[in-house]
């Protein structure tokens, strides 16, 4: 990569030029990056609007062409350099999978218990300001445009079921909970800043009411009970979320060897912990342990932020996330980044569900890690940081999924290097962390391509996936099963934390043996952004 200073390019300009013009399309990732002047409104998600989004990412794609045809290497300082080149492929790599999707009508179709509209909409005020009158306006201003955005959600919906394209029952029926949930009288649409009787908010609530009857009644009845998506349909998720061709079948394979290694590991500390226990028996004395015990949400705050300060003095950064409760209570935890400008910190959310107040670290050292520093905290900050060399497209749009969640599990491993995880039963929540990223890929894979089950009794379904899940975390129920409808409503995501983990591991030892220290490859491979493995695999070790 190019290390001298250097000034923006005009393909630098053009992917800030379609940053802005995403902003403009998609307020909501607007407010994720932290422009101004879009938090009052809303996407529609109507047919129109992924036609519009399409047609902008077509534009770009022609133009990164065009600039790429118009120099050559020879004449003049608007060459593409080095910098340029690998955002050119990251563009069309993104690009023309987004392409891909609106053109098999993915997008159209797109609902899940995870990722897709109505919580699109829900999220989309956690990151809005709530100090000032003008913004308690703009929450008002954004709310209003609820019942136009579900109904635009519903027309494209509709337009996918006539075309056959209907999610699962299973799907429907989780985002039915979730919209009755935002409509209820003690909804989080409460929780803004405005007053829980406002026109707004009752009709916000009115709104997501009618989404859930229109659901129930229109969409369901249609929809079938089958969980998988199928091999075609799944590879084309996979190499999304990887980037590139994903050999899913030797993934697998690798997984259920991983999976073996590690419950031996586990079997192993519960000998060492308490004689002769199992590792179920194991995690269910854990819990019982004073020493690993929190009691309420104010306590877990507490706990998240001294870890992530720990976390920061043994990297030697100074760079501190803030933490929060998600009122979402999926069970969930996630991270937010800060805005382009740096401004609004980046958050670590704890989605704790109704009536969860008990809460063990044992079980959760492993995630504060994977969220903050120094994982997703850590890695994102980098490249926001690299403004010399990265466009506002490359250092907060671009997502790689193997990349950042392959980072954050491969984190956590760091941590353990630096012995945070030498207490026995702080490596059992490490391994058992560990075995749930392995799990999930046996279960994803297993489950939307019909794989035979490990016992060989049968073929992969959502009752098997979910007894399976359940012998491999400690995780409580109510987290179990949102992670069991996550995996089904959102098919090739969810091995790119363990399948990612292993390129980061590998990629490390080739570093390595070229003569990096570790701390150069971390600061040189995340200085980069996020993007598939294999090219940030050229990137640090050809350059």
């Amino acid at each position: 990569m190019t290390t001298a200073a250097r000034e923006p390019s005009l393909l630098d300009a053009t992917c800030e030029d379609f940053v802005y013009d995403l902003a403009d399309i998609t307020p909501t990732l607007a407010t994720q990056i932290g422009i101004d002047g879009h938090d009052g409104e809303l996407q529609d998600f109507s047919p129109a609007y992924w036609d519009r989004l399409a047609d902008r990412i077509r534009d770009l794609v022609a133009d990164v062409d065009a600039l790429n045809d118009s120099t050559d290497q020879s004449d003049d300082e608007d060459d593409f350099d080095d910098v340029d080149n690998l955002t050119a492929a990251l563009l069309r790599d993104r690009m023309t999978a987004q392409l891909e999707f609106h053109h098999r009508g993915e997008l159209l179709r797109l609902l899940n218990s995870i990722e897709s509209p109505v919580q699109t909409i829900r999220d989309s005020f956690a990151l809005m300001p709530k100090v000032t009158e003008e913004d308690f306006d703009t929450i008002a201003s954004r709310m209003s445009r609820i019942p136009s955005a579900l109904a635009g959600y519903r027309e494209s919906l509709a337009e996918a079921a006539a075309a056959g394209d209907i999610a699962s029952h299973r799907q429907i029926d989780a985002v039915i909970n979730q919209c009755e949930l935002l409509a209820a009288s003690e909804s989080q649409l409460d929780e803004l800043g405005l007053s829980p009787d406002s026109a707004v908010v009752d009709g916000a609530k009115e709104a997501f009411a009618q989404m859930a009857d229109w659901l129930s009644t229109e969409l369901s009845p249609q929809a079938g009970h089958e969980d998988g998506v199928g091999r075609e349909r799944y590879t084309l998720f996979a190499e999304y979320y990887h980037g590139r061709d994903v050999d899913l079948d030797a993934g697998y394979e690798w997984a259920q060897d991983q999976l073996r290694e590690t419950i031996a590991e586990q079997e192993r500390i519960a000998r060492e912990l308490y004689g002769d226990a199992s590792v179920a028996g194991a995690y269910r004395r854990l819990n019982g342990e004073h020493r690993y015990t929190i009691e309420g949400t104010d306590a877990l705050l507490d706990w998240m932020t001294e870890v992530n300060e720990a976390a920061a003095r043994a990297f030697g950064v100074d760079n501190t996330v803030e933490c929060a409760i998600d009122p979402a209570g999926s069970g969930g935890i996630f991270y937010t980044p800060p805005s382009d400008d740096m401004i609004r910190p980046g958050t670590m959310w704890w989605s704790v569900p109704a009536g969860q107040t008990t809460f063990h670290t044992w079980q959760e050292l492993a995630t504060v890690f994977h969220e903050g520093v120094p994982g997703h905290h850590l890695q994102m900050s980098a490249a926001l940081d690299n403004r010399a060399e990265l466009n506002m497209w490359r250092r907060s749009v671009c997502w790689n999924a193997a990349h950042g969640e392959g980072w954050a599990l491969y984190a956590e491993h760091l941590m353990a290097d630096r012995g945070f995880f030498d207490d026995p039963g702080y490596r059992m929540g490490l391994l058992d962390s560990r075995r749930l990223r392995l799990a999930r890929v046996l279960v994803d894979i297993g489950v939307h391509m019909k794989k035979p089950t490990p016992d060989g009794n049968g073929t992969w379904d959502a009752q098997y996936a979910k007894a399976f899940l359940r012998d491999n975390t400690a995780m409580p129920e109510a987290n179990l099963a949102f992670e069991l409808d996550r995996y089904m409503g959102w098919p090739g995501q969810a091995p790119s934390y363990a399948l990612g983990y292993k390129d980061w591991v590998d990629l490390r030892g080739q570093a390595l043996a070229q003569g990096f220290t570790e701390e150069e490859f971390h600061a040189k491979a995340l200085s980069l952004g996020s993007m598939p493995m294999d090219m940030l695999a050229n990137e640090v070790l050809n350059h």
